[in-house]
């Protein structure tokens, strides 16, 4: 009997031992055919250069072709649903944003969950906003502006890309700190919200670096604050919003993911392969240029990022009774 039984043992250490050799050679073998990574944006934006960026950084690094296919549509849920529904076996992958975590709640009856059903692999950047003004508004500082705007409430417009945009959810989560009552007026596009803002049509915006440095740079618009924990190294003299209102941090993270399930040594080894990209100083000074900073997280930490957000921007839009159009 007790040979018996250790000879059971020795069977059912086997058994268990075959998969995770399995996992471990597949991961090894990983990739061996053309890997596609969805992005939720239409090309020639930054997402999508970030998406080709990691794109071509992984086709360099593991030897086979990563493939950059733009599905956009829903504000990134139409490339997030493919992606979930998809193999999970690393083949197919997510360029993920926070625009993902803040649609778990602005959109209603997703088919998939941003939590639940994809595992985070790393980051590349973390890009934050800046809060401008056209000049012709009379406030120098963001406590003048909330001063002006609670003086005259329903007077300074708001501007935005759009409904569930990142200027719009920089705004609200402005506005839930704030108190103040501003218009907002939301535009197709980032780009004709700053003709606007240029053109004194709207007076205030919560930009991203590309779309407004240039201008406050020649003086055309005013910046107040940018929405990092700290002051940014492109605009030094520009405050930090948490220097104004503690605790205040809007940010957009760019990384990938792959559906729930796709095995651990995938994800490893995809992560650490990404992570390397920012030992590059191309990719990084590329990153610069966006005005974003290089943000480094392993899977774990990628992973709680993503919970953290979602939960933060759940109740911003909550408060804001904010739903998608």
């Amino acid at each position: 009997m007790k040979l018996l039984r250790r000879e059971f043992l020795q069977l059912a250490a086997g058994a268990i031992a075959v998969p995770a050799l399995s996992a471990v050679a597949a991961a090894q073998a990983y990739p061996d055919r053309p890997a596609r990574i969805i992005s939720g944006y239409p090309p020639g934006g930054i997402s999508d250069t970030y998406a080709r960026l990691m794109a071509q950084w992984l086709s360099q690094q593991l030897g086979q072709q990563f493939i950059v296919e733009n599905r956009p549509g829903a504000g990134g849920n139409l490339a997030a649903e493919a992606v979930a529904k998809s193999a999970p076996d690393g083949y197919t992958l997510l360029q993920t944003t926070s625009a993902d975590a803040w649609n778990a709640t602005l959109y209603q009856n997703l088919s998939f969950n941003i939590v639940r059903d994809f595992s985070p692999i790393a980051t590349m950047s973390r890009g934050s906003g800046l809060l401008v003004v056209n000049p012709s508004l009379p406030v120098q500082s963001v406590p003048e502006l909330i001063t002006y705007a609670k003086n005259n409430p329903g007077k300074v417009t708001m501007a935005s890309a759009g409904v569930g945009s990142a200027p719009h959810m920089f705004w609200e989560l402005f506005r839930t700190k704030t108190g103040v009552d501003m218009v907002h007026v939301p535009y197709r596009g980032g780009g004709p919200a700053v003709v606007d803002l240029l053109a004194g049509q709207v007076q205030a915006y919560f930009g991203t670096f590309p779309s407004t440095i240039e201008q406050v740079r020649a003086g055309k618009l005013r910046a107040l604050a940018v929405t990092s924990p700290t002051r940014a190294a492109v605009l030094p003299d520009v405050p930090a919003m948490a220097e104004f209102l503690p605790g205040f941090e809007a940010s957009i993270y760019v990384g990938l993911a792959a559906p729930r399930g796709t095995p651990a040594a995938i994800i490893d080894k995809l992560g650490a392969t990404l992570s390397r990209a920012l030992d590059d100083a191309a990719i990084t000074r590329r990153i610069a240029e966006f005005g974003d900073a290089p943000l480094r997280l392993s899977p774990a930490a990628f992973t709680k990022l993503v919970a953290d957000e979602t939960e933060k921007w759940a109740e911003v839009i909550r408060a804001g009774h904010i739903k998608a159009e």
